[in-house]
């Protein structure tokens, strides 16, 4: 359980820091901050995936809440407007707690009230619930609760102001009331257990998202009050309110509550490791696992990423094995298998109606990996080698004759890619025209994963009788690691050039030859291995993960800020990205000489990254940081590879909890 007190409650910038998030395992989601204050055009308690797990529009956006002791009343709201605050309800807000989901505790003159934010698993569906816990005032007169909902309706990258467009038009029955305000959008039905409703058709005007004003990008906002809804507050009979785009009865909320209480718990009950890091960790993992058409897929990070290939495929086996849901990688590995053309595994997965794309090197090379460590945690021979073997096959001859933007092997051996203009790696950054970090040639990490792909694929041969697979892939890999060591070894630097394009050598100190020692198969020889892991050590290890690029080259960039273009001109000039922690603790436990040792500085390194995910997005971890002191936290509050790369190396690296050797053996 995450908690706070009054003392952070109360402090605006302390609480404003805190930001919380429910999923609905379909890419819909609520979030806002610890006070329910928004600072984000992305905070809001109903954003439903309507389309597809990157399809969404925010309906809901916050919910305004009157207390009254008598006829005095008392505002529990905060909201952003310019140059005030107004309401302060936070001012009341005893205690917020994660536990499992969002908790807010009011205390007003010796009365507490309690209030509970969830969605339903598999539905776009969001309850509050306002619940009397317990009433020391000395007259114990009428309580009652007033409940204004603001609506905005809209693609949730935007934002909403008034307009003669809206249909104010509610349709009331018994415990439900239905609004469509704009046609081609879902209705939005509020089940409720109110005693009393009344029409409001007010328009709210000019909300503030501070975040958004940092980032260059529309801040303001107008959000409409369609009606009013009033409770009468007693012991044991909790005011609900079910917002959903399907029709629901608020007698049930506490029964849904009590169903999704049971659904986390089992989550995080798991039986190879009882640890409260693992625990959190595994409930935020979670989050980002969501249903995608007959199969699961991954989305990215939130609050705005949707489904994209390269960070699936990293992320998979800290979202999926470590965690047990061996049947979600396979479904998720299978869904993907389909997308693969021109022997390319898409970066990013369309929206109904879009055509994917493929403008990625290194997410096929990964879905070898995910491959890889699926079998070694499950055995599951027989699927890969009916679904997925033959695909494997054909993405290799593909990479060998030519695919899409100039990805080829070339003739010794290593694997060549890249056009102007486009960005292929990891390192995407694009502004305009202008691609930050193009890597145009052979950049290292490619070269990694090739020769761990090709070893892969060998070992798959063997298994399951392809001699002559076998022999190819392993004299390819051969090949590529022969030419490697001899064209990446900076002699002068004792580490490995970043990109190597024919001409020249790029000696910029990156993080992208850290895959060359963490891979499971490495082309390094281990006095090479070892100096490459120094170098990533000495000149980019961070309290929060590895910089992109070593302090002292003269692109360095240590702020994250600005509007699009400043920030996306540094974000892999100098920022931290924690999910790199990952490889590197799994590279300096491969390496180390006493195991035991190695554990104990890993779980050092990993220390502030504990504190870190109850203050920034709860449970969750960002997905980059600054790369100068102190480090701010930026980007979406919730990244998948952050959590699920830090996840996997706790789990195998730290805690040596790994499949059997003989499975590891096997692949």
């Amino acid at each position: 359980m995450i908690q706070f007190g009054k003392e952070v409650c109360a402090d605006l910038e302390a609480a404003c820091s805190r930001e919380w998030l429910e999923t609905n395992g379909l890419g819909g989601f609520a979030s806002s901050t610890i006070i329910g204050l928004n600072t984000r055009r992305y905070h809001g308690l109903l954003t439903a995936a309507t389309k597809s797990a990157g399809g969404r529009f925010l309906l809901l956006s916050k919910l305004e809440e009157t207390f009254f002791i008598g006829s005095q009343p008392f505002e529990l709201s905060a909201n952003q407007y310019p140059g005030v605050v107004h309401p302060q309800g936070f001012r009341y807000l005893k205690r917020f707690s994660l536990d499992p989901f969002p908790v807010f505790t009011y205390e007003i003159e010796g009365i507490e009230i309690e209030k509970s934010v969830f969605m339903i698993h598999g539905e776009n569906t969001t309850i509050v619930q306002y619940e009397l816990r317990k009433n020391n005032h000395p007259e114990a007169p009428n309580l009652r609760l007033e409940i204004r909902p603001l609506i905005a309706f809209r693609e949730y990258h935007s934002t909403t102001h008034e307009n003669s467009a809206l249909n104010s038009h509610i349709e009331v029955g018994a415990g439900l009331a239905t609004i469509a305000p704009y046609p081609g959008l879902p209705a939005l039905h509020f089940a409720h257990n109110a005693v009393e409703l009344k029409m409001a058709g007010l328009w709210y005007r000019n909300f503030q998202y501070d975040y958004e004003r940092e980032r260059g990008l529309d801040f303001s906002e107008d959000l409409f009050n369609p009606l009013v809804f009033r409770f009468d507050l007693r012991p044991r009979h909790p005011a609900s309110i079910i917002a959903s785009i399907e029709r629901r009865n608020a007698a049930q909320a506490s029964g849904y509550r009590q169903n999704e209480i049971a659904r986390r718990q089992r989550i995080v009950s798991s039986p190879r490791i009882n640890d409260p890091f693992f625990q959190t960790l595994a409930a935020a993992a979670d989050q980002y696992i969501v249903n995608a058409g007959d199969g699961q897929s991954v989305i990215a990070g939130y609050h705005w990423f949707g489904e994209w290939g390269r960070d699936t495929m990293i992320a998979l086996p800290g979202l999926t094995l470590v965690t047990g849901k061996y049947d979600v990688a396979r479904r998720i590995l299978s869904g993907f298998a389909e997308y693969v053309d021109q022997g390319m595994l898409p970066n990013r997965l369309p929206e109904i109606g879009d055509i994917p794309e493929y403008n990625t090197v290194d997410a096929t090379l990964w879905f070898f990996e995910a491959v890889r460590s699926y079998l070694a945690y499950t055995c599951d021979f027989e699927f890969v080698h009916d679904e997925i073997y033959p695909i494997l096959t054909d993405i290799i001859s593909w990479h060998v004759r030519g695919t899409r933007y100039g990805i080829k092997v070339d003739g010794n051996g290593l694997l060549s890619s890249g056009e102007p203009g486009v960005q292929l790696t990891w390192m995407d950054a694009k502004v305009g025209d202008w691609v930050v970090t193009p890597r145009l040639g052979k950049p290292v990490e490619i070269q990694a994963l090739w020769y761990n792909a090709l070893r892969i694929a060998e070992n798959l041969a063997q298994k399951f009788g392809d001699e002559g697979g076998r022999n190819r892939y392993r004299g390819m890999a051969q090949v590529a690691s022969w030419a490697f060591n001899r064209a990446f070894w900076n002699e002068e630097a004792n580490c490995l050039y970043d990109v190597v394009d024919g001409v020249s050598s790029d000696q910029s100190i990156r993080p992208n030859q850290i895959f060359a020692v963490s891979l499971h198969y490495s082309m390094l020889p281990p006095d090479r291995a070892q100096l490459v892991l120094e170098n990533v050590r000495k000149h980019l290890l961070t309290p929060f993960g590895l910089r992109t690029l070593a302090l002292n080259d003269p692109h360095y960039r240590g702020k994250y800020t600005g509007g699009p273009h400043d920030r996306d001109a540094a974000y892999h000039q100098g920022t931290i990205w924690p999910w790199l922690i990952g490889p590197f603790i799994t590279a300096y436990l491969k390496l180390s000489k006493d195991p035991d040792q190695a554990r104990e500085q890993a779980q050092q390194w990993l220390a502030p990254l504990q504190h870190h995910i109850s203050v920034g997005g709860l449970r969750h971890i960002a997905e980059i940081f600054e790369g100068d002191y102190p480090h701010r936290p930026c980007g979406c509050i919730a990244q998948a590879w952050s959590v699920a790369e830090i996840l996997r190396a706790y789990t195998e690296d730290i805690k040596a909890i790994r499949p059997s050797d003989n499975r590891v053996a096997e692949t």
